[in-house]
This record gives structure tokens, sequence and C-alpha cells, in this order.
């Protein structure tokens, strides 16, 4: 996808160079909730796990190669700051049932960037080709970093990226988080007709001025068909169906593959500054999906 440069910082324009290795992510919601006072979710019946990690394992190991691929490269679609690194060199377990995301201010490899050489490293995982589910319950305990120009997500992508190309493909952003915004989480969609800054999606704002980055919280979507809700520690913020989508096309009835990552810099939240201290982590507990259908790997 071409980027066009008229783009503000804040606009963050999406991916479809993922089934080649090269990174890439959504784009920002045009909505956001402040959500003084969530309804509770609704509990539902146990539901046998179709995928777990909880990243049990010693200090310094890799993730499970047989659930995660590791994607290296840059971004110049959003123009990011990082290049995503492999093996454990930037996504590790820490010998306490946490996989840990690293960003470092650092090019021990002189890897090159859009822009020249790069400034930074970090890691970006997916699960595409070993796991895809349509539907179920997707949750992500996690504590995610602090800072300018930090940007965290949790997400999945259509799996017929590479056939159709994105945002044909879909995409379903669990959490994201940007450093301006500490208290403030985002949920989004996006496809054929509500991409780019036209994501469909709402925020969850914490209350007291409480940052996200102060503790673990856990991010999920209930995903069923023609309908998606978000939660973050189990209080539903928004749901979206197709009637939300002004007459365009629904895509969330296939299946999706799994993305973990963390970005530096970029159009939506902007470059780090002087305030931004480095290494920043994301740090995550568990991933888990239950009550989804399971397609084939590679689907």
């Amino acid at each position: 996808m071409t980027v066009p440069t008229s783009l503000s910082r804040r606009t963050k324009l999406g991916a479809l160079a993922l089934v080649c290795g090269v990174a890439s992510l959504g784009v920002p919601p045009t909505a956001s909730a402040e959500n003084a006072s969530p309804a509770p979710a609704r509990s539902a019946a146990p539901a046998a796990s179709t995928f777990t990690d909880d990243f049990n394992g010693p200090a310094g190991a890799a993730v499970d190669g047989g659930k995660w691929q590791i994607e290296t490269g840059d971004n110049v679609n959003n123009h990011e700051r990082q290049y995503y690194t492999s093996g454990n060199k930037n996504a590790a377990l820490d010998g306490q049932g946490n996989l840990v995301i690293t960003a470092r201010k650092e090019n021990p490899g002189n890897y090159q960037c859009w822009y020249g050489r790069c400034e930074y490293t970090s890691a970006r995982l997916n699960t595409s080709g070993k796991f895809t589910s349509t539907y179920g319950h997707v949750e992500a305990r996690m504590k995610v970093p602090r800072g300018q120009g930090m940007w965290p997500a949790f997400w999945m992508l259509g799996a017929d990226i590479g056939s159709v190309g994105w945002p044909n493909s879909g995409e379903i952003d669990v959490m994201e988080n940007v450093g301006f915004e500490p208290s403030t989480v985002h949920g989004t969609l996006h496809g054929p007709g509500y991409s780019g800054s036209g994501g469909i999606g709402a925020g969850y704002t914490l209350p007291g001025g409480e940052a996200f980055a102060d503790k673990f919280h856990t991010f999920a979507v209930d995903w069923s068909p023609n309908k998606v809700t978000w939660s973050v520690d189990g209080r539903v913020y928004q749901t979206r169906t197709p009637a939300d989508l002004n007459g365009n096309r629904w895509v969330f009835d296939k299946p999706f593959f799994l993305i973990l990552n963390l970005a530096v810099g970029g159009y939506w939240p902007g470059d780090p500054d002087g305030s931004t201290t480095f290494p920043q982590q994301l740090v995550v507990d568990y991933v888990r999906v239950t009550g989804g259908n399971v397609a084939p790997s590679g689907n």
C-alpha cells in the first residue's frame, strides 16, 4: 500500500505486507468513549480452549515456534521507527510465565529502515499459518509500556490477506494504546469502506487518571456471527454489528490470525521525545482463544 504523504502524524495507515514478513498495523478509531460507567460483561459457559499460550519456560527462551512466527523488518506504511528483529533478541520469556517484548533505542545490526538507519529495535509475532479461528472469546492479559511514541497492540487479521489484500481481509484491533494517552486503549474494526481514519471503534479510559502501564489488565473481544464486543477487565465498552458500517461490507465471518507487537513511533503515536525512556516493555501474561471454530493451518 502506498501511504499518502499528506496524512497527519495521528493517522495510522493499514497493513497488507504482513504475509511477506513486512510489519504493518491498522488504523486509529474515529470515536472515543470515556466509559464512566461501563456495563459488566456477561459470564459465559466454559468452553474448551482452542489456543493457549501461558509463556512458561526458562528466562531468555524464544516463543514457541509451533504457535508463533516472528516477523522481521521495518514498517514504511505507518512510518514507524523500529526494526523488528528475529529470535529472542526483542521477544523472550522472562522465566516467570510472561512474554516480554522489548523496544530498545539501539541498532546493533546496522538495520536500515524506510527513513535511513533505524533508531530502535522491537518485535512482532503472529500466528499466520499456525493458528486461525472464526469467532470465539479472544483474550490477553498484558501490561503495556509507557512514554511518548510507544504503540503496543494485540490484534487480528483475516487469514485471506494474501489473496484479497488489506482492508478487504478485515482487521480486528482487540487493544491498541498510544503513549500520549496513558489512560486509554482503543478497540477498532477495519474493512472495505471503513479503513484508515474511518475505522469503526471506540476508546476505553481508566478512571482517576490511572495509567494502563501501572499494572496488568485483561483485554478481550467476544466475536460471533455479525457481532464483535470489546471488554477491559471484564467490562464491556462497545459492541459493533453490520448496522454500524454505513452500508459497507462486514468481513468478519471467516478465519483470522493473532498478532502481538510493540511499535515505536508512527503517524498515530508520533515519535518518541526527550521524555521517553528506553528500554520499554510490553509484558504478556497469556493469550487465549476459546469457543472458536478452528480452521486448518494456512487458511
